[in-house]
């Protein structure tokens, strides 16, 4: 078992974890959604919840109206500001119940049970919560810190496998952002870890979540541009998303390797780098270019991106494999025509 020390939120993980960590202490409510519910995994955690909410996974679910049933349900149930809020899932239900937590009595307790790859390595993380809405993803929530994360691997026995490579891609955005030696690990162990290696699993999840923690640290509120750097490929992804419906991890990944380009297009970034991640992509079987859809749309999406200042759409850039930087420098004349060579 590991434990991680991150002020007020302790991470443990561990395989088998799920209902051999006690929680901590105090009345329980517990937040899931349909498919983790079927597959069994909230009877490990036993009986002694005061209430369960099950939410309809999907991310055309995850909007203020869904919200709003969550957090009714949680005030019939008279939840007290004490009480904790136990979320059980994938980042669906980690933002769902992560802004229910801040938002009921102006602040319930919480505690994130992740059981996909894409929470375990990134989501649960941080005290991020957010829901959709038309104008797009994750933009309307709230900072809320768990006090506990509580990871077992051995949830994602039953994840489909595009599920596992859509988890996997915001793994290797860790090498990418600022690890070139974790970066080329994923080379050599990724296709084992999406196939279902422990020892890979654990150590990936681990220098994810320590990583995360660090960019956090010191700038909790995404305000002083080095937590920015944790949405390599998310400008683009988001967008790709939004327009396409395809799977956040995905989309990210074919947004990291737009942000690549776009980096070897502007004279950033060598070539050779360019080649090496997207080889990688196809051997773990991400996808690497949104083709086939239109890039007007794709920029106006980009316009909302919470990175934007002053009317500016900041992207996220690297100058090689581990040298991510924020970039302000590009206009959208020049990220129109990128778009539309992309889209082609």
């Amino acid at each position: 078992m590991i434990e991680i020390n991150a002020g007020a939120c302790l991470v443990t993980i561990g395989a088998g974890l799920l209902g051999r960590a006690p929680l901590p202490k105090g009345r329980k409510f517990l937040v899931t959604d349909d498919n983790v519910a079927r597959a069994g995994w909230p009877a490990r955690l036993g009986s002694d919840f005061a209430a369960t909410h099950v939410l309809t996974p999907g991310e055309q679910y995850k909007t203020l109206a869904e919200l709003e049933r969550l957090t009714d349900a949680l005030l019939d149930h008279n939840i007290e500001r004490g009480d904790l809020i136990v979320a059980l899932g994938g980042g669906l239900v980690g933002d769902m119940a992560g802004l229910a937590a801040s938002l009921v009595k102006r602040g319930c307790r919480l505690v994130q049970i992740p059981t996909s790859l894409l929470a375990m390595a990134d989501a649960a993380i941080g005290g991020k919560t957010a829901v959709n809405t038309r104008h797009g993803k994750n933009l309307l929530g709230a900072f809320k810190t768990p006090e506990a994360v509580l990871i077992d691997p051995a949830t994602l026995a039953t994840l489909p496998a595009a599920e596992l490579r859509a988890g996997y891609a915001e793994i290797v955005k860790y090498g990418l952002i600022g690890n070139p030696v974790f970066f080329a690990w994923c080379e050599a162990h990724g296709r084992a870890l999406v196939a279902g290696e422990e020892g890979a699993r654990l150590r990936a999840i681990e220098t994810c979540v320590r990583a995360k923690l660090s960019y956090v640290r010191g700038d909790e509120r995404d305000t002083k541009g080095r937590r920015a750097l944790l949405n390599f490929g998310h400008s683009f992804g988001h967008a790709i998303e939004a327009e396409s419906g395809m799977a956040h991890g995905l989309a990210v990944a074919s947004g990291m390797a737009m942000a690549l380009r776009l980096s070897h297009a502007l004279g950033l970034c060598p070539a050779e780098d360019v080649a090496r991640v997207t080889a990688h992509f196809a051997e773990i079987g991400l996808p690497t270019q949104p083709t086939g859809l239109d890039p007007a749309a794709l920029l106006q999406r980009m316009a909302q991106d919470k990175k934007a200042a002053d009317g500016r759409i900041r992207l996220v850039l690297a100058h090689g494999v581990g040298r991510a930087f924020l970039h302000e420098g590009i206009g959208p004349e020049a990220l129109a025509d990128f778009l539309a060579a992309e889209t082609a």
